[in-house]
């Protein structure tokens, strides 16, 4: 009797050509993420806006993938992962020229919608496919290389951002996703196979639908939370309620439908629960976290234009390269949870003794240098928890794990970054609270006196100058403890990691298979 065939039985030729048109496709979906957010504050005057009006282009893109992201696992069984992987780069590429051709907030802001997406089409459809090119033994392999886009892209982004808008115009930032685009849906047409087996599953709109409410409600309290004041606004406290009573009906939808939505019972494997609270807490809350402050440390603390900014951010995303592949190619000869073990340490080392030692006064060489061993824990991270993942979860449910995967990196990292925004204004006022405290009123106006005659310019404008170096300074010595602040995360998630190595009986189902 003739053995089924299996989707790694492929030349390697084959692999190879497959692996890099899935891999460009994540590589391009995330690398315009990273992009966009180097370009956004400088998008007010071309669309007529305020920074929070030009925050949508962001928030939009956000909340759209996410919500994709939970419809993409009954696509990909209905129709075929190649066909919805081409569905998402032709609609990635396709609004990504409407947004370069807008001249208008409103407009960009409904094409970011179609743009997020495909983004969350091609993420799932990517990820899984590549996993399906590489037999069992192989599957770090293919991880490390995968990661080496998904991981690589983010830190990258600053750089080719910088250069675009610096050399060309925001809108190329947009345009050159289009020729990529085409040449992708071309190459996907003819090289990529079509899926051995499809499945009709039956959908749950109602869960879908609350689950959808929650998501929003909290990924725009997020978004907005700094800017409104969090709780001291009634929108933010309106969103927060929305959000709690979204999750819990959709909990009680699960509980009680037929057809779940999300199969729970993955998580009655403890490692694959211990993979996904690795994944939200490290990467979401932690690494995140990281990837928005060091943009910021460069460009607002060491005061670099937006290229160099994104040159010296490129000096660890060149490790997080080199190491991705090592850590596939690790997890296969050692075991997924070693690499992941390694990867932590090196993480939670750097993040409470590394980079809080980063301020203005750091020479931007030693700055670069100490940045390093953040790019090797991030490049170490990604292949191994993946695999882990993937090899916890049911051959049946692997579009599922990957769609959890990304929404929680979706929740986990909007959670890190609101973090990060409100820590870099809370511990500025501290240090300004404090510096003022510290200070000897009568030797200030006699410092601001003896600056006013040096330059001499009015009384005021020497007082404003005094100021505006106060602010800085504040932000300056800030930085450090929103570095360390950031690093409580990664030890949070280090429990997790630890677990991995710990036995416990199986947690028992509260939800049913139903699917």
């Amino acid at each position: 009797m003739k053995s089924e065939k299996k989707s790694w039985d492929i030349t390697s030729k084959e692999r190879i050509i497959f692996s890099v048109i899935v891999m460009v496709g994540a590589f391009m979906a995330i690398l315009d993420t990273t992009i966009v957010d180097v370009i956004v504050p400088k998008l007010t005057g071309p669309l007529a806006s305020d920074m929070y009006g030009v925050q949508w282009i962001i928030t939009s893109y956000m909340i759209a993938a996410a919500i994709a992201l939970l419809i993409t696992e009954y696509l990909i069984k209905r129709f075929g992962a190649k066909y919805i992987f081409i569905s998402g780069v032709m609609l990635f590429s396709l609004f990504s020229l409407m947004c370069g051709m807008s001249n208008d907030l409103s407009f960009i802001i409904f094409a970011r919608v179609f743009q997020g997406v495909g983004e969350a089409l091609i993420m799932v459809t990517s990820h899984i496919m590549i996993f399906s090119y590489f037999p069992p033994k192989k599957q770090g392999l293919a991880m490390g290389i995968f990661g080496l886009g998904v991981s690589f892209a983010p830190a990258l982004g600053p750089t080719i951002g910088g250069y675009l808008t610096e050399y060309y115009n925001w809108r190329m930032v947009f345009f050159i996703n289009v020729p990529i685009g085409i040449i992708l849906a071309i190459s996907s047409m003819i090289f990529i196979p079509k899926d051995l087996k499809l499945k009709k599953i039956n959908f749950n709109f109602f869960s879908f639908f609350w689950i959808s409410v929650g998501t929003i409600s909290i990924l725009i309290m997020l978004s907005k939370g700094q800017e409104r004041g969090w709780m001291n606004d009634s929108l933010i406290g309106l969103l927060f309620f929305t959000s709690i009573i979204g999750y819990l009906i959709y909990i009680l939808s699960e509980m009680y439908s037929k057809h779940t939505l999300i199969d729970f019972s993955l998580f009655r494997n403890k490692d694959f629960t211990n993979g996904i609270l690795i994944y939200f807490f490290i990467l979401g809350f932690g690494m995140y976290q990281y990837f928005y402050l060091l943009p910021v440390y460069y460009e607002h603390i060491k005061m670099l234009p937006t290229l160099d900014a994104g040159i010296s951010v490129f000096v660890f995303a060149v490790f997080i390269g080199i190491f991705s592949p090592i850590a596939g190619i690790l997890s296969d000869k050692i075991g997924a949870k070693k690499v992941v073990l390694v990867a932590t340490i090196v993480y939670v080392l750097t993040s409470i003794f590394i980079l809080p030692t980063l301020n203005y006064y750091t020479p931007l060489v030693q700055a670069q240098l100490l940045t390093i061993p953040f790019g090797i824990g991030m490049g170490l991270f990604f292949a191994p928890v993946t695999v882990l993942l993937l090899q916890n979860a049911p051959k049946e449910k692997g579009e599922l794990a990957i769609v959890l995967m990304d929404y929680v990196r979706f929740v986990g990292g909007s959670f890190g970054t609101a973090l990060a925004t409100n820590n870099m204004e809370y511990f500025k006022n501290i240090n300004f609270l404090h510096m003022n405290e510290l200070q000897n009123s009568s030797y200030v106006m006699q410092y601001i006196q003896n600056f006013q005659n040096y330059l001499g310019i009015p009384k005021e404008l020497a007082i404003a100058i005094f100021g505006r170096y106060e602010t800085f300074m504040s932000y300056n010595y800030g930085f450090s403890s929103v570095f360390s602040s950031a690093s409580v995360w990664g030890v949070i998630g280090s429990v997790f990691t630890v677990a991995l190595f710990v036995k416990f009986k199986s947690i028992p189902s509260t939800i049913k298979e139903k699917n």
